[in-house]
This record gives C-alpha cells, structure tokens and sequence, in this order.
C-alpha cells in the first residue's frame, strides 16, 4: 500500500461514517466512492485493504467482474448478495423478500426461474434495490461494505441494479457504502449500457480518485524489500523505467529477479529490461508456455470457464485426467499464474482464477480463434451435462460461429426463456439473435423472430416491430401465433406512438381471420387503438360499428367482454347515457372484478381492458367501482413487480378516482407518485401526458396556479399533442390553465380547438372534456349570444349523459347567463344535483356560487367547510 495514503484514509474515513451513523440509528451515512486507474495500477490490493480494515466492524460483501463473464445477467449481484443472505434462515429471508420472493429469488439463483411469463426488467431491478435496502437495515449493526473490483467488466443488469439502488436516496446517503473500482472512462460522451451506467454512478459517488503509477522512491522501498536493502540506485531507477511504476508490473519484476537470483546492483540493471517483457502481453503467455503444454491446456480452460473453473469441468473442458489437472494446477499456482477462488455460495467445490485481471485478458487472448471457440462449444456442452442449465451454458454458445445446428437453436431459444423470467431481456434478445444467425430450420425461423419481438416488448416496442412483421412475412406461425403475433405487433406500434398503423395493422388482420375468439381479439385491438387516436376520420362511424359488433353478445367470453369494455369506454366518451356504460362495464367482470385472464397483468390482452373499464365507470359517476379496479391494480402490479410505467398509470387511475371524488390532496399524491415511477423509466411517455393533464387539473382545483404552470412546464403539457388521446382531454385542461392565467384569448382559441376536434368525431362527455363551460365563460363578457348556445348545448348533452356531476356543472354554468332569480334557481338545482353526486369540489363550487348569489351566510359556511375538507382553501376567493 504504498503512496496510497490518501485513498486509504479517504475509505477509512467512509467506514467510520457509515458505522457512526448505524450506531447513533440516525440518518444512513453510507454513499459510493469510486477508484479509477490503468490496468495493474493496484486496485485489487487496494479494495483487500479496505476489506480488511472494515470487516471487524462491518459486513463487507465483495464482487468482482469478469471480460468473459459480461454477458452473465446478475451475475455480480449474486456474488454480492448470495453470502449476505446465507446467514438468515428461511423464515427470514422470504421476510426480506417481502412479497417478491418469487420475483426476485430467480435473479439471484435463489430459485428456478418460473415458467409462468417474463418478468419486468425494472420491477426487478427496484426489488433488488429494495432487498438491499431491508437488508442494511437488518445489518445495522454491522453495516454493508460493497466492495466491486473490475467494475467495467461488470454485468449490465448488476450495474442497473447498483444504479437503481443509489437512486433510492436523493441526498446521495445510502444505508451502505459502495466501493467501486474500475479503469479510466472514455473521454467520449457515454454511450447507454455499462459505460454510461458507471459515469453515471459515478457523478454521484461521495468522492472519486485516480490511482496514479508509484514513484521511484516508492519502486525502490520495494526492491529494497524484495531483493535486499542493498539495491542500488541505478537499479531501482531502471526499475521503474522498465515498469513505468505500475505496481502488478514491478512487484511482479521483482519477483521474477529474486527467482533467478538477480543481484540488485547498476551491473544487473540491463537484465530488468528482458525480464520486464515476461511480466505482460506475449510475455505472459511465453512464461506460460514454458511450463509445458499440460499446464497452458488448463490455464486456457480456465480462460474460458471463468467463474465455472472447477477441477471436475476442467478436466472435462481439457481431456485431461482430474490428477493430471491437479498437477498442472499446482505448477500454475507456483508460477503464480493462478490461485483458489472460494467456493460460491450455491457450490461445495472452490474453483480456480488467474492471479490478476492482465493475465486472463492475456491467456484468453492467446488462445487461437478456432481452439477457443471449439472451447466454448465444449463448456457449453459440459455445463449443461453437469446440469448447470441453459442460461449458464448460453455465454459460451454465443461465442460459438454458427453451424446451421438445431440443438444450439434450441439451447439458446431455452436460455432466453430463463433470462427473461429473472428480467434480462437484453440478455435473451443476445441469445435469440444468435439463435437466428445459426440458423434455425425454415419452420423454426419466424417462431424465433416471433419469441425476438416478444423479448422486446417491454423495452424496445421499435424492435419489437421489425421482428415481429418478419416473423408474420415467414411461414411457420400456426393461426394462434400468428394471431398472437400480430395483437403484439399492434401494441408495439401503439407503444411506439403509431397508433393510426396499430389500428390499421389489426383490422387488416381481423379481416383475414376466420370468425372466432381469435378474430375479436383483433377486433377489440383495432377498435381500442382508433379510439385512442387524437384525431380520426369517421369517430361516429367506428363507434357505430363497434355498436353494431357487440349489440347481441353475452359476454361468453373474454374476447367478448373485451370488445364490450372498449364499447363501454367510447359510449362514455361520446356521452351516451351513464346508466347505458354502467351496464356494459358491469358486463365486462364477473363478481365485479376481471374475469380471469382479463386481469392488469394478464399478457393477452394487456392492462388496456381493465383499465377501460375502470376510466368509463369514473366518468360516470361511479368512481367507487373504479377505485376498486385501481386498487387491484396497484397490488397485482406491485406484486407482478411491474414498477415501471404500468405501476405508474395506476397510481394516476387512482389519481383520476380521487380527483372525481374531490379529494384534491390525494388525489394529488398518487399523481404524483405517477410521475415519480414515470421518470424513472424515461422521458415523453403517455403516462407522463395522462399524469400531468391530471395533475394541472388537480392543482388548479386547490387554487395553485404557479404550481400548475410548473408542472405543465416540466412536462411540455401543451401543443404540438401526442397522437394519442389525453386523460382527461388535454386542451380543454391547458385551456382551464391558460384561464386561470389571466390569458383569455389563448384560452379561447385553445378551447375552440378542443370542440371542433371533439365535436367531430361525436364526443359530447363535459365532464370528460370541459371546454363547453371554460369556453362560455371565457366568451361570456364579449360573445354572450355565443356563450350562451355554448352553454346550452353543453346541457342538451349533459341531460343525455345523465350524470348527476354533468346535470349539475352544466347548470352552475348556465346560471351565469339568467337574470338573477333564474340564475339563483338554476343554482339550486346545480346544487342538488352534485350533493347526489360523488363530485365534492364541484358541489363546493356549486354552493359558492348560490351563496354568493343569494348573499345567505350558512350556504358560504357550508361552501368554505365542503371546500377545505377537499383541500381547496383558496376556493372561497374565486369569483
């Protein structure tokens, strides 16, 4: 150790920190320190240092990567957290678990990956970072040290992980310390993926520092310590010009000379130079290779096994006898080329590693091409013999050239299923691509393209796309994929913002199938999928043939409550009479829940359905039927560990619930809580549309203006819209904002926007789109004439819809254009509406008007009162 005080001092001082802050059981004192430095720079021996120093005062889990092992999914994440939870009995790991043992247990080869579907990438990496959360609490006493050598050898899913985990806690205080050592960056802007992932942990790392080379004072204490303190000057000067002070190098120089009893003096110092050239590149593998072709035939073995390198797989691997293979192991160890890894957690057998990271990167380097992947074809074949299992033997078959041979299809095609049940698709798409390129049998070929599209799904809807229209372009789907295929392709094409090819893309393909459950399930996509469109051009005639489609049906089945939930949810949206969509939602579950297979998780039909349903029953006045729904939906989505943009719309579903019941506060945390997931995955999501109109909305019933604007801000909440609809309408929201503003004329002609686009395609719902009674306010003082037919429409309409919050906003609004006798009894019957109705802001609206208006102190006080417990204080100062 070295000149490596300040960098020893700077861990020491971390650890002290992070114990102080357990024992004192206050806030977490823990964060990330990153080291960075050239290859043989020293940080292994400088994270050994730091394990050494802490593990009598904490519980340091220790990692190390691996430049073969990169393609391993969790592979780092296992070596962290699989000793830390060897300690604790069952019992209490399923409790650290939570409810996510099934989820996570997979990832960490705890468990068997499930059979049943593909688990959510991001679910598991924030269940991870939540198990490791739990677990620091419950190892207060001994806090966690993360110790992660060769860090850029690191898997990308274990650095997803890591960087989810730092995520948890903005002040950048984690409840462990995490040690990471790497070699330098590229100067480059990072690229998405491992790089990326390491710059980014480290711009929130505590401290950074570079290792620099040892000085020559430094080289020479070293040669003085191995070879004597006679060591002359001119010696060690030429040693570390040889070394370039690189401390693998000069130990390993110096090592070499005591071997061969080199004297330490100017005389000798021409020898170092020779000598030098065997401690890197060729020159380790030529010291190899004096040992004989036993010993270099197991350290290859050992190249390629990695973290498999056990004495019984290398003497599969080799050919070798296991007494030949220790033998060989043993001359390899004296030359310190090798030496004991300890046996993993989940193995009784210690298996074999080279003694540093430039000596694997060298001996695997020197391995011809054809011999090294003839190697990996024949561990592939010896881990899956010793029942290792698909995935484990995959990252040798992808190095493997293709052979036009089924078997490894098939092998790769059975490894992606396992990656993407412990949430590694990254690492299945690898597989299916290289399953592609072998390549499979003409019949086998589109199933394989149609399993890539899938694996795809969640991540990248583009590539789901490309795949999936192959796979439809090749024979070899039987009718059920290909059914499946194209409802996949329309999703991803609707995912992908291309909602009007996603209608188009399963109509066409409904047309072409035989009548049947398959054919409605095409029929239900491409109906929901033109409705979501912002702009269409004959709304009323798709709504009267999807009236048509499901006039008769009984609900038999679930492609028949699907049809009728999208019918349910467009006859709400046109207005229709409320009793009429509460009917044909209350059609769509059974015992007032989704049918099975119907459900938020159920990949079929998507969470599309339910959540239809559950829209239409909160614009019609039954927002206790949809926050059951949405309350499911959390859960299932909870408990699915679907914490991304799925858990995310939930949250804002029950946003919208609480909104409509006029629980302004709540409303506003599950709002956003919408956007706090919806961030995390990314930028521009529908979810972060949905959420934000709501959120305006909501912020501007409890009378926070400026808040509104932030948020519309932050979001781009304004024109150009998506293509897709907004919940609830968008312009009619930014309108209401623009108002609020004191912006009239862009209000107006925002709202004007909003009704034709909605009145032409037949969607009259004012509850849903509130333009008609923002407009005719706004046009009130210059247009009243207008207004006034403005208004009136809107209550044709509301009288239509029937909805208790509609009869009442549309009253309250043509109050404002009677004399004030009518206007008073307009009001009252505005305000009996909405005390029948869930609408608890709109009814304090309702009774601040009439108190307003007839000047009577008890309907102000029951107005301020009603207005409070939503959480709109303000309201008392509208006009």
């Amino acid at each position: 150790m070295l000149e490596r005080g300040p960098e020893l001092a700077a861990a020491a001082h971390a650890v002290d920190e992070l114990v102080a802050g357990a024992a004192a059981g206050g806030p977490a004192q823990g964060g990330i320190l990153v080291y960075r430095g050239e290859p043989g720079i020293g940080k292994t021996a400088l994270l050994a240092e730091i394990r050494r120093t802490a593990q009598d005062r904490c519980t340091v889990l220790t990692a190390r990567g691996g430049e073969t092992l990169t393609s391993v999914p969790f592979h780092l994440t296992r070596q962290l957290l699989q000793p830390a939870l060897d300690p604790f009995g069952a019992e209490d790991v399923h409790h650290l678990f939570g409810e996510h043992f099934d989820l996570l247990a997979p990832a960490l080869g705890l468990a068997p990956p499930p059979s049943a579907a593909p688990a959510d990438p991001q679910g598991v990496l924030l269940g991870l970072a939540r198990l490791l959360e739990r677990l620091a609490e419950r190892l207060r006493d001994r806090p966690p040290v993360l110790l992660v050598d060769d860090a850029h050898w690191a898997d990308a899913e274990s650095l997803a992980w890591l960087d989810a985990f730092t995520r948890i806690r903005r002040d950048r205080r984690l409840p462990v310390l995490v040690v990471l050592a790497h070699r330098p960056l590229s100067p480059e802007p990072c690229e998405p993926g491992a790089p990326g992932t390491l710059a980014a942990l480290g711009d929130r790392a505590v401290l950074t520092l570079g290792l620099h080379a040892l000085t020559t004072e430094a080289t020479t204490a070293l040669a003085r310590d191995a070879l004597g303190g006679h060591a002359d000057e001119p010696f060690c000067q030429e040693l570390w010009t040889v070394t370039s002070g690189n401390p693998y190098e000069t130990v390993e120089l110096l090592a070499k000379a005591r071997d061969r009893m080199v004297e330490p003096v100017a005389g000798s110092a021409g020898l170092l130079r020779d000598l030098g050239a065997g401690a890197r590149g060729g020159g380790l593998v030529s010291r190899l290779e004096e040992l004989g072709a036993g010993p270099t035939r197991v350290a290859r073995a050992i190249a390629v096994l990695d973290a498999d390198s056990t004495p019984e797989l290398l003497a599969e691997l080799t050919g070798l006898s296991p007494g030949d293979v220790a033998d060989h192991t043993d001359r390899l160890r004296d030359a310190r080329i090798v030496q004991t890894r300890p046996a993993a957690p989940d193995s009784a057998t210690d298996s074999l590693e080279f003694t540093h990271p430039l000596i694997a990167t060298a001996v695997y380097g020197s391995i011809p091409p054809a011999t090294r992947t003839a190697l990996h074809g024949r561990a592939a074949w010896a881990l899956a013999e010793a029942g290792h299992g698909p995935a484990a033997a995959s990252r040798h078959l992808l190095e493997v050239h293709p052979d036009d041979d089924e078997d490894v299809v098939t092998q790769l095609r059975a490894a992606a299923v396992e990656h993407l049940a412990v949430g590694a698709p990254d690492a299945a798409r690898r597989c299916l691509g290289c399953a592609l390129a072998e390549p499979p049998r003409p019949e086998t070929y589109a199933r394989v393209l149609y399993e890539l599209g899938c694996a795809s799904l969640l991540t990248a809807p583009g590539a789901t796309v490309r795949h999936l229209r192959s796979a439809l372009e090749l024979p070899g789907l039987d009718d059920a994929l290909r059914i499946d295929a194209t409802h996949r392709l329309a999703q991803a094409l609707a995912h992908d913002n291309q909602l009007q090819e996603a209608a188009r893309t399963a109509g066409a393909a409904a047309a072409r199938t035989p009548s049947g459950i398959g054919r409605r399930r095409l029929q239900a996509a491409h109906f929901m999928f033109e409705g979501f469109q912002a702009s269409e051009e004959d709304g009323p005639g798709r709504s009267r043939r999807l009236a048509e489609l499901t006039e008769h049906f009984t609900c038999a089945d679930n492609s028949e409550r699907a049809l009728v939930a999208v019918r349910a949810f467009d006859g709400m949206m046109r207005g229709e009479p409320a009793d009429e969509v509460v009917r044909l939602c209350d059609r769509t579950l059974v015992d007032g829940v989704p049918a099975r297979g119907l459900g938020w998780t159920d990949t079929t039909w998507g969470f599309e359905i339910p959540a239809l349903t559950g829209i239409a029953y909160a614009f019609s006045d039954r927002p206790d039927r949809a926050q059951a729904l949405f309350g499911e939906a959390v859960r299932a989505f909870e408990i699915s560990g679907w914490s991304g943009a799925h858990l995310a719309f939930a949250h804002t579903l029950l946003g919208l619930v609480h909104r409509r019941r006029g629980n302004l506060p709540l409303a506003q945390h599950h709002l956003e809580e919408g956007l706090r997931l919806a961030d995390r995955v990314g930028t521009g999501l529908p979810v972060h549309w949905d959420t934000a109109c709501l959120l305006v909305d909501t912020l501007l019933a409890r009378g926070r203006t400026a808040e509104a604007r932030e948020v519309a801000d932050r979001y781009a909440f304004g024109p150009p819209w998506p293509g897709a609809i907004v919940l609830p309408d968008g312009p009619s929201v930014l309108g209401r904002l623009l108002l609020a503003e004191g912006r009239t004329e862009e209000a107006v002609s925002t709202l004007e926007a909003a009704a034709e686009s909605l009145i032409g395609r037949g969607r009259h719902h004012g509850v849903w789109a509130p333009w008609p009674f923002d407009l005719a306010r706004a046009l009130a003082p210059k247009d009243p004439d207008r207004a006034v037919r403005i208004a009136t429409e809107a209550h044709v309409h509301a009288e239509h819809l029937g909805t208790p919050t509609a009869l009442g906003e549309s009253l309250r609004c043509l109050s404002l254009f009677a004399d004030p006798e009518e206007s008073r009894r307009l009001l009252t019957r505005a305000v009996e509406h909405l005390a029948a109705s869930p609408a608890r802001y709109e009814e304090a609206r309702a009774r601040l008007d009439l108190a307003h208006a007839t000047g009577s102190a008890s309907t102000l006080a029951e107005a301020t009162s009603l207005a409070a417990a939503c959480g709109a204080d303000t309201l008392t100062a509208d006009p």
